[in-house]
């Protein structure tokens, strides 16, 4: 078929990627596409979706939470998207592009946004079976059915963004995992050589083995044709039974070469800066295929979107060029947070670098300060926190001193700084190029009020999504200069704050849910069912305050069990299989063999998967619902109770060995970490809780990564508060030292009532402690000094929750009724849950999880369905 230009100009789009997406966007804001028939070539069968979060498929995330394509408003504006049927070839002098189905399409206007390939080193046996490459969900689930079947070792070929998640991935999928990276370092265009060791060590403590340095020499080949290992250049040979080269990618040009169009010597579409291609200006070029008028092939999202609004722009006679972008990153690979922005090298004349590192935390910040002082770049491995405020910033002179930019919270000169202080033109949103003045413009001048009114109105935090914390900031801080009243309560039911709702219920001894929403809820909330924010918070602030206020502390009781979250629900983890994780309390991590025995039995006898924990418990796998009273009832039996892993509570006190056994403890660490846990076992909290005691200062409990720690001295010990060693550690601050048993204990005491009482829904001790007006002054001066004369209160609490503690798991399996609830289907409470099964690995089980489901349904039956949603 051939599709001739009548009196309606048109634009033919040669790729649907991210970058081809925003292209669409931009000819729609710009009412192009209500002038001109807009025809879209999509090589992929699937229209675009978010390739930078291709690894959430192997956490759980579907084709369509990932897809970038509103069928609406391809529909709505007309535009012809063809889906696995790319261009072929481009007549350029008739101005006709073929595509592979033999539909021919004239064009007044050709865009190629066809972007890049995965580079694949020509290395021997690179084509052999198990051999991949990492850049489509074709390829992730052409890894997964393999991986599932024929492989349990992966290597992967390329240490940087890519091939880390890749690694990851195959992890994630049961496979031992190596890091082949050419370059001294991983990530070597992104971090120097000290974010590449903190990088390095993180990685290696989470299982993957690296080897850096060294460069693929051959794919070994069994006789079979598949990948039995490869051959390093250090002479060097590594067993490997599936291979994912993920060294990098180049410019997709082969069309536009074809087609008589001037290309780099690298590669990449030769444009001007309006994004025109040097030979021919009727063709454009955007995203990765372009080689930009700098001389450079942007790799980033941010840079390709800028070309597509660039491209947009020129075509709708506007004034526009694109004249280079920032490369400043900010990623979470594995879970570790890595950023770099401006001159993260240092390449600059005369420049000075402010650094601070943490090898135990797998922390590095190094900021690069000109002579006078202004910020020029940085890296930023383990925690990006200040990731927005210190891009905006770069290229001006803080205005505070460059070390309380990287020190820790609690260190340094206690100077912070927070987005308040950037300057109009800083950019927030270095995705679409959105400034903290346009983002202050949408509230005060568009009436914005919410931070997704913000995202439509300025696209700002649509992107990576790395601002968005520093534009509800911004959101709020501008809405309080202008005067108007944010609305700061817990939800659309509740206008007040978690911290208020737990003052109404302790003074007036609220001991329900529908009784807090009817007389306190918001004026169309009362009488209503509530949400699914205020619902597990109140269900909390209720649990936590059960003895003092004359209610019943057991999760499952009445009204309680309805507020419950699913694993409150039953008292376990719910894994992603549909099965649960039982967790036994460990206090202190101390257990007698006959103990062991019983946990070994029962795992055995149900078939489960046994795992030590970090926190020194034993989790077992796989548990199918109406399995768990009968666990529990066994574990009971021999004297365990519930460890609470499900609950937004104390986990685990963590313990070294302490004087009893170690040459170095000055204290017993043990007695005190099970006398703590023991103590604060039960105790519902804003978030979860963990704690860990060190019986000297060589801290192996790792005591100042932990909400509360508490470490020995030859004099008593040392409180730390506000510790967070997840996605975004913390170092605790010192609250208290040299103290006695009795000191210690009252301190933590009135430190976690504090917490419990003030603390937003879901805010860790860290946060809370960085949040709250005075920061660890001010919680000194309350919980130690006794400031606002609550202390007398706080410890009443505690001791009503310790007098008061019940454990949960006997609690349901003496109650017939409760027992109930333990069954997959309730109309059919015998059969099992079908979902649920297993396969064997290393001796023991793990999920068999199907394929991952992504519809291969054609354009009509994706239009389709989006109507009807």
């Amino acid at each position: 078929m051939t599709a001739t230009p009548g009196a309606t100009p048109t634009i033919v789009l040669v790729g649907h990627g991210m970058v081809g997406q925003r292209f669409l966007e931009a000819l729609a804001e710009r009412g192009l596409t209500a002038t001109h028939r807009v025809v879209v070539l999509c090589e992929e069968p699937r229209p675009a979706y978010d390739r930078v979060a291709l690894t959430s498929y192997f956490s759980g995330k579907t084709a369509e939470d990932l897809s970038m394509t509103d069928m609406e408003f391809i529909g709505t504006h007309g535009i012809e998207l063809y889906v696995g049927d790319p261009a072929q070839t481009i007549d350029r002098e008739a101005k006709r592009v073929t595509a592979r189905s033999g539909q021919i399409f004239a064009y007044d206007t050709l865009v190629l946004a066809t972007g890049s390939y995965p580079f694949v080193p020509p290395v021997p046996g690179k084509d052999a079976e198990g051999c991949f490459v990492y850049r489509t969900i074709e390829d992730l689930l052409a890894i997964e059915a393999y991986a599932k079947t024929k492989a349990q070792v992966g290597a992967v070929v390329g240490g940087g963004l890519l091939g880390l998640e890749a690694a990851g991935a195959l992890k994630g999928l049961g496979l031992t995992s190596h890091i082949v990276e050419f370059a001294p370092r991983l990530m070597p265009v992104q971090v120097d050589e000290g974010g590449g060791a903190a990088l390095l060590r993180t990685i290696e403590e989470m299982g993957l083995s690296v080897h850096t340095g060294v460069g693929t020499q051959e794919i070994v080949v069994g006789p079979d044709g598949a990948v039995t290992g490869m051959k390093l250049s250090d002479g060097s040979e590594l067993a490997a039974d599936m291979v994912v080269f993920s060294a990098g990618v180049r410019p997709r040009d082969q069309l536009a070469r074809d087609a008589g169009l001037a290309v780099g010597e690298r590669g990449g579409i030769s444009v001007d800066e309006q994004c025109r291609t040097v030979t021919d200006p009727h063709v454009f070029a955007i995203g990765e295929c372009a080689l930009a008028a700098d001389g450079r092939v942007y790799g980033l999202v941010a840079p390709g979107y800028e070309q597509a609004e660039t491209a947009a722009a020129t075509i709708a006679a506007d004034e526009a060029s694109f004249t280079g972008a920032d490369l400043s990153t900010k990623l979470k690979l594995l879970g570790v947070d890595v950023a770099s922005f401006g001159d993260a090298h240092g390449t600059a004349e005369d420049c000075l670098d402010v650094v601070y590192s943490d090898s135990r935390a797998g922390l590095y910040k190094k900021l690069v300060i000109g002579r006078d002082g202004t910020l020029l770049g940085g890296i930023l491995v383990g925690d990006a926190e200040a990731y927005g405020t210190l891009r905006a910033l770069t290229g001006s002179v803080p205005p505070v001193s460059p070390e309380s930019l990287v020190l820790p919270a609690g260190a340094g000169s206690g100077d912070r700084l927070g987005p308040s202080a950037l300057p109009d033109e800083a950019i927030i949103c270095s995705c679409h190029n959105v400034s903290k003045g346009t983002i202050r413009g949408a509230v005060s001048e568009h009436r914005c009020t919410t931070v997704p009114e913000v995202k439509k109105c300025t696209k700002a935090g649509t992107g990576c999504g790395s601002c968005v914390k520093v534009l509800g900031q911004l959101v709020t801080a501008e809405l309080e200069a202008s005067g108007v009243e944010v609305d700061k309560g817990l939800c659309g039911c509740f206008a007040q704050t978690r911290e208020e709702l737990y003052e109404i219920v302790l003074a007036l001894r609220i001991t329900s849910y529908q009784d807090l929403l009817d007389r306190h809820g918001r004026e169309d909330a009362r009488g209503g069912d509530g949400c699914e924010v205020c619902k597990p918070a109140v269900a909390s602030v209720l649990a936590s305050l059960a003895p003092a206020i004359g209610a019943s502390g057991y999760v499952l009781d009445g009204e309680q069990a309805a507020l419950q979250d699913t694993n409150d629900h039953f008292l376990a983890n719910l894994q992603k299989n549909g099965s649960y994780s039982v967790v036994p309390r460990i206090p202190g991590g101390e257990i007698a063999p006959e103990k062991l025995i019983v946990i070994g039995e029962i795992a055995r006898d149900f078939g489960l998967y046994t795992k030590i924990t970090g926190g020194q418990r034993i989790d077992m796998f796989g548990a199918r619902v109406e399995q768990l009273p009968l666990i529990w009832t066994r574990l009971v039996d021999a004297g365990f109770e519930s460890g609470h892993a499900y609950g937004k509570s104390l986990r685990t006190v963590k313990s070294c060995v302490g004087q009893t056994w170690c040459r170095y403890g000055v204290q017993d660490s043990v007695r005190m970490a099970i006398d703590l846990e023991l103590r604060y076992r039960g105790l519902r909290s804003p978030h979860k809780l963990k704690s860990a005691v060190s019986g000297c200062a060589r801290e192996c409990a790792e005591a100042q990564s932990k909400d509360f720690g508490v470490i020995a001295t030859a004099s008593g010990w040392n409180l730390y508060v506000g510790g967070n060693g997840g996605a975004t550690p913390r170092h605790a601050d010192l609250l208290a030292q040299d103290l006695s048993d009795a000191e210690l204990v009252r301190l933590i005491d009135r430190f976690l009532m504090f917490y419990i009482r003030t603390a937003d829904r879901l805010e860790r001790t860290s946060t809370w402690l960085e949040r709250i007006p005075g920061g660890l002054d001010h919680v000194r001066e309350v919980v130690v000094a006794d400031s606002l004369g609550i202390c007398e209160e706080l410890e009443s609490l505690m001791a009503a929750h310790v007098a008061h503690y019940r454990d949960e798991w006997a609690e349901t399996i003496n109650d017939p009724e409760k027992l109930a609830r333990f069954v997959s289907f309730v109309n059919a409470p015998d059969t099992p849950d079908p979902v649920v099964a297993f396969v064997p690995e290393r001796d023991q089980m793990k999920p068999d999880l199907p394929l991952l489901a992504i519809g291969r349904r054609p354009l009509e039956d994706a239009l389709e369905g989006s109507a009807q949603r």
